[in-house]
């Protein structure tokens, strides 16, 4: 499993270095960003988790804040951390506290986060083994439901629009794809065609989501030759036992 932590602070300091030193002593691959965005988009990729050291400048870097929002909702990531409590204030503004593992407090308890990173990284390599389900939908609202009707199984990554989820796919490996058929720009069936296109996706099996039932529609969803396709209107236990089926059905073919 990948053990790479980001450290996002101001300036490397003596405390940041000692940091740096100590988590690879647990044999943690670390690197460091400042809380510029450029710097912190160019270092975030394939982290497993992200560590603010924070200062009293923390506010001049909403730009990075919602990014590390929005980079650990997308990849199911968290952040601890370092800092004052009116710092943590700042924060709270924009990352959501389902995104932040802890907050510590300075001077560094090294001890307990040191405690803190064993565990997270121990349950984050159980989770990497389970299988990944990326959901493509314009809907936020239905696909956010369909995340917390699959996320106790499944890794589920959340991807708004068809542009995002091939821009997705292009750091990350996905074991299912539910799509959405009808979205507007690019539709479902130009999204498909575009992973089928690419040597890295193109066996990536697709599930159509769709909101019409009539015959005419779904064959015409049937034509593009997806994996299956599932009405919006299925229920938690369809859904579930259409997922777990599909993936009991591919291990039974690999075995």
């Amino acid at each position: 499993m990948n053990r790479k932590i980001l450290i996002i602070s101001s300036e490397e300091t003596f405390s940041v270095r000692g940091l740096e030193m100590k988590l690879k002593g647990l044999g943690v691959d670390t690197s460091f960003s400042t809380p510029k965005l450029r710097d912190a988009e160019a270092k975030c990729a394939d982290t497993t988790l992200i560590i603010l050291y924070t200062d009293e400048s923390i506010g001049d870097s909403a730009d990075t804040l919602v990014y590390l929002k929005d980079h650990c909702i997308a990849h199911e990531e968290k952040v601890i951390v370092i800092g004052a409590k009116d710092e943590m204030t700042v924060i709270e503004q924009y990352i959501p506290e389902k995104c932040i593992l802890r907050f510590y407090e300075r001077p560094l308890d090294m001890t307990g986060l040191l405690d803190d990173v064993e565990e997270y990284l121990a349950e984050a390599s159980e989770y990497e083994r389970k299988k990944c389900v990326l959901i493509v939908d314009d809907d936020v609202s239905y696909m956010s439901m369909i995340h917390d009707w699959l996320g106790d199984k499944y890794r589920v990554s959340m991807c708004a629009s068809g542009m995002q989820a091939i821009t997705w796919l292009a750091r990350n490996h996905a074991d299912l794809i539910l799509l959405d058929y009808e979205m507007p720009v690019t539709s479902g069936a130009q999204v498909l065609e575009m992973i089928r296109s690419e040597a890295e996706t193109s066996m990536i099996p697709v599930m159509f989501l769709t909101g019409k039932s009539d015959r005419a529609s779904i064959l015409k969803v049937l034509d593009l030759k997806p994996a299956d396709y599932l009405l919006k209107t299925i229920d938690k236990a369809g859904l579930r036992e259409k997922v777990d089926n599909f993936f009991l059905t591919q291990k039974g073919q690999t075995n």
